[in-house]
């Protein structure tokens, strides 16, 4: 990583890598989800082409405000992390960016792109990044239910980043 002197930050810029996923965790502000929040962009040569965050679906009362049932037990003790999520309402960061190109038609675009997520993908999102033709996947945190052999096996690369070398940036936000 590059050195960051404070009195020459304006001569310093972040790496692609830290400028797009400090776009991710921006993105996750707009997160509805009572249990977790999530961001991702999808970026084709060094372009951002999408933006996704957590929550439930366009029309569907906000998981914040008691739409997800499912969230609401977990938040309230009833159930474990990882338990019946097929009952969630809320759509995952990623399956957000990737449907974003589609319903604005970028879906041809995202063959060669890289993902960049604040949570490693689930198996079901590693599924939709294999399908669509993302090469390269930018994660900060492993998600619990990971897709990585899939994507292993797929031959997407999946690179880790520490959520540390991102802080100097946050000062400047």
């Amino acid at each position: 990583m590059q050195e960051r002197n404070m009195l020459n930050w304006n001569k310093v810029r972040p790496t692609w890598d830290e400028y797009f996923m400090l776009q991710a965790e921006i993105a996750k502000l707009r997160s509805n989800c009572l249990t977790r929040q999530i961001g991702a962009v999808i970026v084709r040569d060094n372009r951002q082409i999408a933006t996704g965050y957590n929550g439930t679906p366009p029309g569907i009362l906000n998981c914040i405000d008691g739409g997800c049932k499912r969230c609401q037990e977990r938040m309230n003790g009833k159930l474990n992390s990882g338990v019946n999520l097929e009952r969630c309402l809320c759509t995952h960061a990623e399956a957000n960016a990737i449907m974003q190109c589609a319903l604005f038609g970028n879906g041809s675009s995202t063959k060669g792109t890289t993902l960049y997520s604040t949570f490693a993908p689930c198996l079901e999102c590693s599924k939709m990044c294999i399908s669509v033709g993302i090469r390269r996947i930018v994660v900060l945190y492993d998600y619990p239910e990971e897709g990585n052999v899939l994507l292993n096996e797929a031959k997407i690369k999946l690179d880790k980043l520490k959520r540390e070398d991102l802080l100097p940036w946050f000062e400047f936000i």
